[in-house]
């Protein structure tokens, strides 16, 4: 016998994925000064637009074609972020955040937590305990992130300026 669902859980569920949509919204906002800003407008799209739909829908996790696309940008982000991490290992003079490809191996490691996520609460929508757990710190995360980033300026100094616009 499965235990039962807390009455909150739902609620908490979708409160992350609203969060989650609006932060890969406004990550792809952010893009738009960026050199190849075309391709990380997609990155940061697909799972605003994926996530959203979680948040209205936690059930839409089961459908096929939200399965797939999710996979497909999966896999996509996890094969992109192992070629910038070979990079940033290679050639990295400062630490993650204040190196570009640092930002971006961040920015696509978060797009694949937050999907892998979601895409194994298809099992259970409503998100046990544990699940719950892992949603809530993958949400804080990126926010507490930027908040972050954004208070240290002298971190942004070194920053190229199509970076330095960040919210």
């Amino acid at each position: 016998m499965a235990p039962a669902v807390a009455p909150w859980a739902p609620g908490l569920w979708r409160a992350c994925n609203a969060l989650m949509a609006a932060f890969f919204a406004l990550a792809a906002v952010v893009q738009v000064n960026d050199p190849d800003a075309e391709l990380w407008v997609v990155v940061y799209v697909i799972p605003a637009v994926l996530t959203l739909l979680v948040g209205f829908n936690p059930l839409v996790t089961g459908n096929f074609i939200w399965k797939s696309v999710s996979a497909i940008h999966m896999l996509f982000c996890v094969l992109w972020a192992g070629g910038l991490a070979y990079h940033f290992l290679l050639h990295a003079k400062q630490n993650i955040l204040n190196e570009e490809e640092g930002r971006e191996l961040s920015g696509l490691v978060i797009v694949t937590a937050w999907m892998a996520l979601c895409h194994s609460s298809s099992k259970n929508p409503g998100g046990g305990r544990m699940h719950l757990a892992i949603a809530v710190v993958i949400t804080l995360f990126p926010l507490l992130l930027w908040l972050y980033v954004y208070m240290n300026k002298e971190m942004r100094s070194s920053w190229p300026t199509h970076c330095k616009t960040v919210i």
